[in-house]
Formats: structure tokens, sequence, C-alpha cells
């Protein structure tokens, strides 16, 4: 729901990127954005996620958390907030959706 939305957006966003030992959900690499979603799992996985947090911002990426229930409730809310650190990570730069594909036409 999150990949299809934020996916239009350059720069890039790619989906299970492994970052040294660890995989993150989703990230920016040009601005060293990781982004997780967490559910009901992650409750037991606190000592994993802050060792995981703390090798991150220690290569120099920002950690962005969300609940799966706010990607559920609130997808346009999460984009939005995901292009908005994304922006401050890029210096003000906002990440500009693709150009669509107007003049292309399906035959058929």
């Amino acid at each position: 729901m999150i990949w299809l939305r934020i996916s239009r957006y350059r720069p890039r966003f790619t989906r299970q990127l492994v970052i040294g030992p660890y995989i993150v959900d989703l990230a920016c690499r040009s601005a060293k954005l990781a982004i997780e979603f967490d559910g009901s799992q992650h409750l037991d996985a606190q000592a994993y996620d802050e060792r995981r947090s703390l090798f991150l911002r220690g290569q120099g990426w920002t950690m962005l958390r969300f609940w799966n229930g706010d990607v559920i409730e609130n997808p346009d809310g999460v984009v939005e907030a995901i292009l908005n650190r994304a922006t401050e990570c890029l210096g003000g730069t906002h990440p500009q959706p693709l150009p669509g594909r107007e003049g292309r036409k399906k035959s058929g």
C-alpha cells in the first residue's frame, strides 16, 4: 500500500534494503532515511530494534517508524510524513513525483 504510493517519487525509495547486518522495510538511500513498519510482533523485539537503530544511526541513517495500524488507517498521512522527513534529510529538497505517462495509449 505505502510502496505503491511512495514508488512514484524520486529520489528512489527501495524495499527491503540490506544495511550492514540488518534489513529495513523501506529506505531512501540518497536521504539516508530508513523506514520501519512495526506490528504487534515488534513489542517482543524492542532490544533488537534498539540495536538496529543504534547501528543505523552510527552509519548516518535516520530512522522513521510507523505502526501497521497507522499504515492501514492513514496511508496518505504516512506517505506525507515519509516525504517530509526525506525533505529534511535531503536539506530541503522535496522528493518529486515521476512525470505522468500522458500521451501513451493502450493498444487494444
